[in-house]
């Protein structure tokens, strides 16, 4: 163990898992069912991060029904289209397209998956609705995302934000009786992983894009 921070944490294994928490498509384990204690024990602790105006308005949508997968999973294929698209259309980096070929490689065996967390909040925005309400409404999800997200890292298990579904989201919100004041937020295919060992991705250099008191200048 490293010494600890001032605040008593170990340092060096907060920084891991924060560094080392992926988007998990291709090693995910599709062979190993996971446990519904995980998955509660992981948004239970998701329950504790920050929220806009003191209003909890999570909701988590779990899916383990293999008839329900099964539809779920086709309804999330018929997005195909638009990954093709990028595909063949988009100039990316080396690290980029094997990003994309995930995607698709995780959109033919989605079905696989053996459980699907659907993040949602029970508010909808209105048609007309200003910036900052639209801030706070998925400001108070997505630090609950990415703390299920570390939470199930730390478990051994891995997952990764999607949101192809949406295209189809009332669809989807026939399928599992969403109430239509609910607003669906991600698809996260949730397994076990193979091997836990992950590597930080390459990202530019934090000078690069870290501006101190004007757009523009460094420090």
């Amino acid at each position: 163990m490293s010494d600890p921070s001032p605040a008593g944490f170990d340092l060096a294994e907060v920084d891991r898992l924060l560094s080392t928490t992926r988007a998990v498509r291709r090693r995910l384990d599709f062979s190993r069912p996971v446990e519904p204690e995980i998955i509660h024990d992981c948004i239970r602790l998701s329950q504790q991060s920050p929220t806009g105006s003191n209003v909890q308005s999570w909701r988590w949508l779990v899916v383990d029904d293999p008839a329900k997968k099964l539809a779920l999973a086709e309804i999330y294929a018929r997005g195909k289209e638009m990954i093709d698209e990028i595909r063949k259309t988009a100039d990316h980096d080396d690290q980029t397209r094997r990003v994309y070929d995930g995607a698709y490689w995780l959109m033919e065996h989605i079905s696989e998956v053996p459980l699907f967390v659907i993040p949602c909040v029970q508010e909808r925005p209105p048609e007309r609705f200003v910036p900052v309400r639209y801030s706070t409404l998925y400001g108070s999800i997505m630090p609950a995302i990415w703390s299920f997200q570390l939470a199930l890292r730390s478990r051994g298990l891995g997952s990764v934000f999607t949101t192809i579904h949406l295209l189809f989201e009332d669809d989807v919100n026939q399928l599992f009786a969403i109430p239509d004041d609910v607003l669906q937020v991600a698809l996260l295919p949730v397994a076990h992983t193979i091997g836990t060992e992950f590597k930080p991705a390459v990202r530019p250099p934090v000078e690069s894009i870290t501006f101190w008191n004007e757009w523009g200048s460094g420090r």
